[in-house]
């Protein structure tokens, strides 16, 4: 699954828009805190705010030996409201 993201444009591939689609499931979940975070690239974001889905999709493609499914995984744990 990994090397998907090594081509050019992650975000239009099969794995992409099924990472995507998670990650809005998670950031439309109540259980879940999906709060936007700060960003300094004010050209992209003019309040400074990257939303959840965002910050998370960049990550991945900026880090392609990640492993996707272990990260939303990881990531599932680590925003869940307990």
């Amino acid at each position: 699954m990994p090397t998907a993201k090594r081509k050019v444009d992650f975000y239009t591939t099969e794995e992409g828009e099924l990472v995507k689609k998670q990650l809005f499931a998670m950031a439309a979940d109540i259980l879940y805190k999906t709060d936007s975070s700060y960003s300094t690239d004010s050209a992209s974001y003019d309040d400074h705010l990257i939303p959840f889905v965002d910050k998370h999709m960049r990550y991945l493609v900026a880090h392609p030996s990640v492993n996707p499914t272990h990260y939303l995984a990881n990531l599932r744990l680590m925003t869940r409201i307990r």
